[in-house]
């Protein structure tokens, strides 16, 4: 069984302490044979207050965080991070041990004060990027994703990016199903894709007749054929201008990264669900050659098509 270990750190975002176990713990094989034993641990063993104002007691001592296969590091609350861009040393030397680390919200600052994230990409609450780059100039952030898969260190936005990313690992871990299963007893969205902008602190227009939402709909249903931007505009009855400026309100992305994002998410079902030749799966996405698929889906998760139907299609008869 694969083993996770949480380290808190003082005040610890509650809600995040708890994310591990009730995702990745909650992820079960044939007969609910669990698939993870997630634990907790603080870095002495004893209890830290968390950012709802009570402390935990962790069951299990430090000694854990030798054995754990995944390591994850909450947030916790501003002003008791690193102010100088180092952190305890134990610390450090816990997370270069581990062979995979995840970091969620402004838990990215230990894993970059520990050094792991040197010339790699990460990310972190969009509240805190100027604090993050003034820090630790030397990390690839990209405030604008949900979260980022690094391979073997993975890294999240705030708090319910937190669920993304560990739904996302049991997906990579396990496949499509077992997240799919997660996600439905938790009454939350499978997944959300990791490329999705950050939802930033904007003033959102009231949404009336005049909003987009009407228009994505139709673009979600007409995803195979050719869309542009002047089509869009016109179904929405405003200046390209204007529904440029509407949509990124309401969306929080670009016309072009939303309809890329919503194809990306078209091709994954299709290869997850259906035994349609990589070609027909191109060309029901919008994509319309295997090259443009192949390209914007290593783009958006690193893997061909092939290799991802091989690797997340949901097992027969699920």
């Amino acid at each position: 069984m694969h083993r996770v270990v949480v380290l808190a750190m003082p005040t610890v975002i509650a809600f995040e302490l708890g994310l591990p176990h009730k995702l990745l713990g909650g992820a079960v094989g044939t007969g609910d044979r669990p698939l993870y034993d997630v634990r907790v641990t603080t870095l002495d063993g004893g209890p830290v207050r968390t950012s709802a104002g009570y402390s935990v007691l962790p069951e299990h001592g430090p000694e854990i965080l030798d054995e754990a296969d995944t390591l994850v590091v909450p947030g916790h609350l501003e002003g008791t991070w690193t102010t100088d861009g180092t952190v305890d040393p134990r610390v450090a030397r816990v997370l270069r041990g581990a062979d995979r680390v995840m970091s969620i919200c402004t838990g990215t600052f230990v894993l970059a004060a520990a050094g792991l994230l040197d010339g790699r990409p990460a990310t972190t609450h969009w509240r805190w990027t100027n604090r993050f780059r003034r820090l630790y100039p030397q990390v690839a952030l990209d405030p604008d994703v949900l979260f980022v898969d690094d391979g073997d260190v993975l890294t999240s936005a705030g708090n319910a990016a937190g669920i993304d990313l560990c739904l996302h690992v049991v997906r990579r871990d396990h496949g499509a199903e077992v997240a799919a299963t997660v996600a439905r007893r938790a009454v939350v969205a499978p997944w959300r894709e990791g490329g999705q902008s950050q939802f930033v602190e904007a003033p959102v227009p009231e949404v009336s007749g005049a909003g987009t939402a009407a228009v994505r709909a139709w673009a979600l249903d007409h995803l195979d054929a050719p869309i542009g931007l002047d089509e869009l505009a016109e179904r929405a009855a405003m200046s390209v201008r204007t529904f440029t400026r509407r949509f990124r309100a309401e969306t929080g992305e670009s016309p072009g990264r939303w309809l890329t994002t919503q194809r990306v998410h078209r091709a994954r079902r299709l290869l997850e669900t259906t035994d349609l030749p990589v070609e027909r799966v191109a060309e029901r996405c919008g994509f319309g050659t295997t090259v443009s698929l192949r390209q914007h889906l290593h783009s958006a998760i690193g893997m061909s098509p092939l290799a991802y139907r091989r690797m997340y299609r949901a097992p027969a008869g699920a």
